[in-house]
């Protein structure tokens, strides 16, 4: 059972929101999820910055655990230093971890 960290869109036309969340990589979506651990807004607020908020703990139990976030979730996590940055093939100058 291949377990994901992604985003499950919620919010209406023109203003989504996202809940950050643990679920099985078949599942659909928006379905029912294991866990949910965060929200993130992307439109931006009067300072211009988008809203994230997680639950690091539980992000840091299911990434041990095995969980494998998604190419968004990922970048959020790099960016609140809770893995490091995975090298891409169009990355000369990638940290090689």
């Amino acid at each position: 059972m291949v377990v994901r960290i992604r985003l499950a869109r919620h919010g209406r036309r023109n203003l989504p929101f996202y809940h950050i969340v643990v679920a099985n990589a078949r599942t659909g979506r928006n379905s029912k999820p294991l866990e949910q651990v965060g929200t993130y807004n992307p439109l931006p607020n009067q300072h211009g910055q988008k809203e994230i908020q997680m639950n690091f703990e539980r992000v840091k139990y299911w990434l041990t655990v095995g969980a494998q976030p998604s190419e968004t979730v990922e970048k959020m996590l790099v960016e609140a230093n809770l893995m490091p940055a995975s090298p891409k093939p169009w990355m000369k100058n990638a940290p090689k971890a």
